[in-house]
């Protein structure tokens, strides 16, 4: 059998794909890649299929090697050094694998998240149609662990491209996130909204994952006490807990929740998200 063995975890490396859209009303998350431009990048740089599995990687990479014959792989995300058997080989390019060869990514250079793609796409058993690791339900393959073994698919007729790969942005030095207010806006007073929220500048906190983006910056006030009874959540929802610093929720984000919904950032933004650290300055916009 064809696959990758884990030589190397890394801090926090996952299975993901399109995700488990659609069952938000089971009480799934959505769940898949953060970073979808980088996702589908690293399958059309292989000629896989838009729905193939690949890795999503956080910070400082991961190491695999080759077994059971040869693989191609492509790697996209935060630029890092790529490394097979020692010596460097392209990043968001094709790059062969030999039987035994070992690939290692290195830290991220700027950016968060790091994608591996494998020819044939990764083929580990699928749960509700979607092979993604879930960090917030337990659905999916576990994180990856030093010595797991990643079976690879059978290739599809599409050529490996191996172009576009320049088309990949950077990660933002400044995070700008169209918002669309509501539906709890009225919860927050006038002047949280429209002079904190709309106007300050919040930064990436050290607690965010892949369920959400933290912030840190001026607090919200409540123009209402009490609680909401629970509500369904969407991808992108900014959520404000009693602390008053605005959450961002992403793909592994919980299908309910209580605290009130102030606006809900426009999904298109989100791929920018995945890749912002600690510290990034924040700005809310409104649309």
């Amino acid at each position: 059998m064809r696959g990758l063995e884990v030589v190397r975890a890394g801090a926090l490396t996952t299975v993901q794909d399109l995700g488990r859209p659609g069952y938000a009303h089971l009480g799934v998350p959505r769940s898949g890649a953060l970073d979808t431009g980088a996702r589908a990048l690293a399958n059309r740089l292989l000629g896989n299929p838009p729905w193939a599995a690949v890795l999503e990687t956080t910070l400082d990479g991961v190491g695999l090697r080759a077994v059971g014959g040869p693989v191609t792989v492509a790697v996209t995300g935060a630029p890092c050094a790529v490394r097979v058997c020692g010596r460097p080989v392209a990043w968001g390019a094709p790059v062969l694998l030999r039987a035994g060869a070992e690939l290692e990514l290195g830290r991220a250079e700027s950016g968060v998240r790091g994608y591996v793609a494998v020819r044939g796409g990764f083929a580990v058993e699928p749960v509700l149609g979607s092979r993604s690791t879930d960090l917030l339900s337990g659905l999916g393959p576990p994180v990856l662990a030093a010595g797991a073994l990643l079976p690879v698919g059978a290739p599809g007729p599409d050529p490996v491209a191996g172009v576009d790969g320049l088309a990949a942005p950077g990660p933002p030095s400044e995070l700008v996130l169209p918002l669309r207010l509501g539906p709890r806006a009225d919860w927050f007073t006038a002047e949280s909204v429209t002079e904190r929220l709309l106007r300050a500048t919040y930064r990436v906190s050290a607690a965010s994952n892949r369920i959400g983006l933290r912030t840190e910056g001026p607090p919200l006030v409540r123009a209402r006490g009490g609680e909401l009874p629970s509500e369904g959540m969407v991808l992108g929802a900014v959520q404000v807990p009693p602390d008053g610093q605005p959450v961002v929720f992403l793909a592994d984000h919980p299908v309910t929740g209580g605290y009130p919904v102030v606006g809900v950032v426009a999904g298109a933004a989100l791929d920018a998200v995945s890749q912002v650290g600690p510290g990034v300055p924040v700005r809310f916009v409104r649309l």
